[in-house]
C-alpha cells in the first residue's frame, strides 16, 4: 500500500471512529477513563452539522459535514478536564471537482500590451520571440522558449477569480491538489501543500486539529478572597472584545480557510498548547475586581490559514500568489504584459527557473526564543467599568515577502549577485510586540453598552516598493469602538428587542512611505488610514425560535461592502436549520491599481520605461517608476471584502444536538 493511500485510509479510520461516537454519546462517555473521581460522570455533548454553500459562477462551494464533541469532567482535587474534538469532511473537492478538486483548471492563456491595445498571446510564448541573453545578470542567463517542466494544464490566471489581467502583471498558477499537481505547493504555515484527503477532512493534519481543546484547569484558594487560577493545555486565549477583525486577540492564529472572515473566531481560532496563569485579587477601596494574567504560548509555531490555491476560500487570494510565485520560481513561465519595449508596448515576458518568484518559506523553528509571552492587568471600577491592560510579545501570523533576492543564472544554475527591487521573495513572519488595553461600558442614558479595544505594534512588516528589498517596518495603532443596544423595533417585532450591534475599526501605519513616481505611486500600498465598519441587526421572534438577521461591513478606502443577510429557525431544542447569503459590492475598483515592480527590475533593457531607453543614464538603474497593475499588491488595497466581491454566496447550515 501506498504511503498517500495508507494515510487517506488512516484518516477515513479517525473519521468514521468519529462518527461511531457521535452516534453513542452515552456509551462513548461510560468508556472514558475515571480520573480519580466516580462520583462526577463525563459530560459529553455531541453535534453535527452540515453547510452547504453554493457560489455565483462556480457552482458548489462548500459541502462541509462537521461532527464536534465536547466534554467535562472534575479530576479530582479540584482540577477540571474540558476537551472538544472536532472532525469535518468536504465533499466539495469530489462533487465540483472541476472547479476545486482533481479536474480544477486547465490551459490558459497570456496577454501583451501593443501600441496600448490588449492582445492575447499562447502562455508560454513571451517576449522577444528568440531567448536573448540577459545581460543585466552577466550576459549568461536567458528568457527561455519553453518549459518542459511547466506544462500548460491545471492552471488558471492569478487574480482571475477577482479581477481581469487588463494589462497589469499575471502569471499561471497551479490550482490542483498538491498529491495532483505539486508544482508551487509549500509549507506556508500549516497549508499550501495539502494533498486531496488532507483539504477534505483538514483537522486530521499531524498537528492534530482534531483536537479543538485538551486542558486541565483549576482555582487554587490563597485565602483573603485570592486565588489562582492555572490551565494548561490546548486552548484559545481570548483577549479581545470585537466580531470578523482583531485587535487584541491575536494570541491564538486564525483559519481563514473555513470560511474567509464570516465565521464565529471561536470556529476558526486554530487553537495552541498554551500555559496560563491567573492571579485573581479580588477587591480593593477602589475597585471591585481584579486580575493579572500571564499567558506563555509554548506551542509550535503557526501561522493563520490563509487558504490553498484551488479551495474555495482563500482570503486577499494571498495562497493563490504564493503559489504562483514559488511556481515560478521553481519552474519558471511567462508573465503578462511585463517587458516595456516602446511606448505603449508591454509584452508577455518568458522567465526561467530561479529568476523572479518566491524561494524560501521560512518558518520559526521550535525554540525558547521562538515562543510567544502574553500578561494582561484587569479590573472592574466601582462605578462598573471593566477594563485591560495588554502586552504581548509574539511571532507575526501573516508572512511578509522579503525582496531583492539573488536570482539564478540559467545555464548553470549558479546565483548571481543579489538585485535591489529583484522580485525574488522569501517568506519570513518577524517577531512583533504589542500594547494595548480594552474597556466595556455602559452608558445608561442610551440604553447602550460600549466597547473599546487598542493596540500598538512593532515589528510589523508591509509592502514597499519604494525599497530595495520590498518591504518595511512599521509600527501600527488600530482602535476599535463598538456599540451594543438592544431596541425594540415595531415592524421586526412588538414583543422582543432587536439587537443592534454597530462596530469600527480604525489602523494607522506609521511612517508610512508613498510617492508620486514617474509612472504612478510607489511605496506601500496598504493605507496609511483604514477604516472598516460592521453593522449587526438581529431580531428575535416566536419566543426566539425564529432569529433573523443581517450583517454589514464596508471597507471605507477600498471601497467594498459585504452583506450577510440570514434566518435561523430553532426547530426543536436540538435542531437548528439557518438559510442566508454573502453578496459583496464593490465600488472602488480603479482604486486597487498599485506600483508592481515591473519598471524597477535589472532585465534591461526590457525593464526601464520606454521613455528611459536609449538616454544612458537611468534605463538600467534598478528602481521603482510606479507602473501599476492590479497584481500583486493590488490586493492589500482591496482588502478581504475586495478581493472576494466576486464569491456571493447562498448557503443552508444545519446542525443537530445528540
Amino acid at each position: 500500500m501506498s504511503e498517500t493511500k495508507y494515510y487517506q485510509k488512516k484518516r477515513l479510520s479517525l473519521l468514521g471512529s468519529a462518527l461511531c461516537a457521535a452516534f453513542a454519546g452515552p456509551v462513548w462517555a461510560e468508556g472514558l477513563p475515571s480520573m480519580g473521581e466516580e462520583s462526577s460522570p463525563w459530560q459529553v455533548d455531541v453535534t453535527y452539522e452540515n453547510h452547504t454553500a453554493h457560489r455565483e459562477h462556480a457552482g458548489l462551494a462548500k459541502f462541509r459535514n462537521t461532527l464536534q464533541a465536547e466534554f467535562d469532567k472534575k479530576a479530582g482535587d479540584g482540577w477540571t478536564i474540558h476537551g472538544i474534538t472536532r472532525g469535518s469532511w468536504d465533499g466539495v473537492y469530489r462533487m465540483n471537482s472541476s472547479e476545486y478538486g482533481k479536474d480544477a483548471g486547465g490551459a490558459i492563456a497570456s496577454q501583451s500590451t501593443v501600441s496600448g491595445s490588449l492582445v492575447t498571446v499562447p502562455w508560454g510564448v513571451g517576449a522577444p520571440p528568440a531567448p536573448p541573453f540577459n545581460t543585466a545578470l552577466g550576459g549568461l542567463a536567458q528568457f527561455p522558449a519553453t518549459y518542459p517542466n511547466n506544462p500548460n494544464t491545471g492552471f488558471r490566471v492569478l487574480g482571475d477569480r477577482w479581477h481581469d489581467i487588463n494589462g497589469g502583471v499575471a502569471f499561471a498558477v497551479p490550482v490542483r491538489p498538491c498529491d495532483v499537481d505539486s508544482r508551487g505547493c509549500r509549507d506556508f504555515g500549516g497549508y499550501g501543500d495539502k494533498t486531496l484527503s488532507e483539504l477534505e477532512a483538514p483537522e486530521f493534519n499531524d498537528r492534530l486539529d482534531f483536537v479543538r481543546e485538551l486542558y486541565a484547569k483549576k482555582t487554587f484558594d490563597l485565602g483573603d478572597g485570592k486565588g489562582l487560577f492555572v490551565k494548561v493545555g490546548k486552548q484559545q486565549v481570548v483577549w479581545g472584545r470585537t466580531d470578523l477583525f482583531r485587535v487584541l486577540d491575536v494570541i491564538n492564529p486564525v483559519d481563514y480557510s473555513r470560511n474567509n472572515i464570516y465565521d464565529e473566531l471561536s470556529d476558526i481560532r486554530i487553537p495552541m498548547w498554551i500555559a496560563q496563569a491567573e492571579y485573581r485579587m479580588g477587591a480593593s477601596d477602589t475597585m471591585q475586581d481584579r486580575n493579572f494574567q500571564i499567558v506563555w504560548n509554548f506551542d509550535k509555531f503557526r501561522a493563520n490559514n490563509l487558504g490553498q490555491c484551488g479551495t474555495p476560500n482563500v482570503i486577499l487570494d494571498a495562497g493563490c500568489f504564493f503559489r504562483g510565485m514559488a511556481n515560478l520560481w521553481d519552474n519558471g513561465g511567462t508573465v503578462a504584459n511585463f517587458a516595456n519595449v516602446a511606448p505603449g508596448t508591454l509584452l508577455a515576458t518568458n522567465f526561467g527557473p530561479g529568476q523572479i518568484g518566491l524561494k524560501d518559506v521560512n518558518l520559526p523553528d521550535w525554540s525558547l526564543s521562538n515562543t510567544q509571552l502574553g500578561v494582561k492587568y484587569e479590573g472592574v471600577t466601582m462605578d462598573g467599568l471593566s477594563f485591560s491592560l495588554n502586552a504581548l510579545t509574539y511571532r507575526s501570523q501573516l508572512p511578509s515577502l522579503h525582496g531583492g533576492k539573488r536570482a539564478t543564472n540559467s545555464f548553470t544554475g549558479v546565483y548571481q549577485n543579489a538585485w535591489p527591487y529583484l522580485i525574488s521573495f522569501d517568506m519570513e513572519f518577524p517577531r512583533v510586540n504589542l500594547l494595548g488595553g480594552s474597556m466595556d461600558f455602559q452608558v445608561p442614558a442610551a440604553n447602550a453598552a460600549v466597547r473599546v479595544e487598542a493596540a500598538l505594534t512593532d515589528g510589523e512588516e508591509f509592502s514597499n516598493t519604494a525599497r530595495e528589498e520590498l518591504y518595511s517596518k512599521n509600527n501600527v495603532f488600530r482602535a476599535v469602538v463598538g456599540v451594543d443596544r438592544p431596541t425594540f423595533v415595531p415592524f421586526i417585532s412588538e414583543t422582543s428587542a432587536t439587537l443592534i450591534s454597530a462596530q469600527l475599526f480604525y489602523q494607522h501605519i506609521f511612517d508610512h512611505e508613498w510617492r508620486q513616481g514617474s509612472l504612478g505611486p510607489v511605496g506601500m500600498p496598504d493605507w496609511e488610514n483604514s477604516f472598516i465598519g460592521t453593522l449587526l441587526i438581529k431580531g428575535f421572534l416566536r419566543n426566539g425560535t425564529l432569529s433573523p438577521q443581517v450583517i454589514m461591513a464596508h471597507d471605507f478606502q477600498a471601497r467594498a461592502t459585504a452583506i450577510a443577510p440570514q434566518v435561523e429557525w430553532n426547530v426543536t431544542n436540538d435542531l437548528k436549520i439557518t438559510v442566508g447569503a454573502n453578496y459583496k459590492l464593490a465600488e472602488g475598483r480603479d482604486r486597487w491599481n498599485f506600483d508592481d515592480c515591473r519598471a524597477c527590475n535589472p532585465f534591461a533593457p526590457f525593464t526601464a520605461p520606454a521613455a528611459e531607453q536609449g538616454n544612458g543614464t537611468t534605463e538600467n538603474v534598478p528602481y521603482s517608476r510606479g507602473l501599476a497593475g492590479m497584481e500583486p499588491l493590488g490586493r492589500f488595497r482591496a482588502g478581504p471584502i475586495g478581493a472576494a466581491f466576486k464569491e456571493n454566496d447562498l448557503f443552508v447550515k444545519l446542525n443537530y444536538k445528540f
